[in-house]
């Protein structure tokens, strides 16, 4: 089983196929999750601490908004943690969305460095293409055993 990292982090759709083929999808829905159900955070959905935003300095310089390092502190663990990635480009916002243009951009940068196994896909149009980009996930998910 491989630790799969998904984008967007938050695709229930891409999370579900990467179980469904036996591996672990690392989303940021199961990093949030376990925030809010923490006793320590006082005011969900204000889930995040004080000390957040300064593990994202890992990933983004002071300059950076702190949005971006917030949510970097969630989802930059998860791509260290990555065997390898699935990336949905294009995809409409009801499939998934950080919704910050910068943490997006900067997530795909983190994922090409690690050079770990991805698969980069285009959000498909029309049923005949959502078949073959389904086909592509399951043959890359096969290849990782």
């Amino acid at each position: 089983m491989k630790k799969v990292f998904i984008y967007p982090p938050n695709s229930l759709i891409l999370g579900d196929l990467v179980e469904r083929f036996g591996h672990k999808p690392l989303m940021l829905n199961n990093v949030i999750g376990e925030k809010v159900r923490t006793a320590e955070i006082d005011s969900p959905p204000l889930n995040m601490t004080d000390e957040d935003p300064k593990k994202g300095l890992k990933y983004a310089a002071i300059e950076v908004p702190s949005g971006v390092r917030g949510r970097m502190s969630l989802i930059g663990p998860l791509i260290e943690e990555a065997d390898a990635a699935i990336i949905m480009n294009e995809a409409p916002i009801a499939f998934g969305c950080v919704g910050c243009a910068r943490t997006n951009e900067l997530s795909k940068y983190l994922i090409r460095r690690r050079e770990i196994p991805r698969l980069n896909l285009i959000y498909p149009k029309n049923e005949e293409e959502a078949k073959v980009v389904v086909q592509k996930i399951a043959s890359f998910l096969k290849e990782l055993e």
